[in-house]
């Protein structure tokens, strides 16, 4: 499996078969510009949707004839699972619902938490650990989703071989969240890949839970 950060929360996940999964992708110059990430280019197969913003629903900018997930169901011979949750911490009255999807590519499993924006309970939190979730790809950044610290407890609970995170503050995203070193400094085995994209497999999968941080493709 590829796995490749374009940015924000969109990620290009691609099986040893060459099916592609985009997940949220995002508006190149959303928000007045404070999203200045570039344009997506890369083709997908399918693409995953967790909330109707402009920075994580811009399926029409996509390329290809991708099918558009928004709930559980099978596509590309892929099944997809959704547990819906809350964009903020007042039950989605500030900023609405979200969804959590899992899926498996190349037999590992992907939680992609989408702007997850509180604390899960308990039975959310053991119904995703009834998941395979290898990789974990989650937002820290704060102020429109969880923090740090809760990125960090989520992670903990879960316990994935991989950690990701995403919806931080960088050079190319310029809302009120915090960059990276945040949630950096509360995991204990961090990896700083240098690059954009990964290749993962069953058989290099850490013995324990590691933070990789990917550098944003576009």
């Amino acid at each position: 499996m590829k796995l490749q950060w374009l940015g924000h929360s969109c990620f290009l996940i691609e099986s040893s078969e060459g099916v592609r999964v985009i997940t949220d992708p995002y508006k190149a110059g959303a928000f007045g510009g404070a999203l200045s990430l570039g344009k997506i280019h890369d083709r997908a197969d399918v693409v995953t949707v967790s909330h109707e913003h402009d920075d994580h629903n811009a399926v029409g900018q996509v390329p290809g004839n991708p099918l558009i997930m928004r709930a559980s169901g099978s596509a590309k011979g892929v099944d997809f699972h959704v547990l819906d949750v809350f964009h903020d911490t007042t039950q989605g009255s500030e900023r609405g619902r979200n969804r959590i999807f899992q899926f498996a590519i190349d037999g590992i499993g992907i939680v992609h938490c989408g702007d997850l924006g509180h604390d899960l309970s308990a039975s959310q939190t053991a119904h995703l650990r009834g998941w395979s979730a290898d990789v974990l790809l989650i937002p820290v950044g704060g102020f429109y989703t969880i923090d740090a610290a809760a990125a960090d407890r989520l992670s903990d609970a879960l316990a994935p071989s991989i950690v990701i995170p995403m919806h931080v503050k960088h050079a190319k995203v310029n809302f009120p969240i915090a960059p990276v070193e945040e949630f950096l400094k509360r995991r204990k085995q961090v990896k700083r890949v240098g690059s954009s994209c990964v290749e993962i497999t069953s058989d290099s999968l850490p013995a324990t839970s590691e933070t990789w941080v990917l550098e944003p493709a576009m």
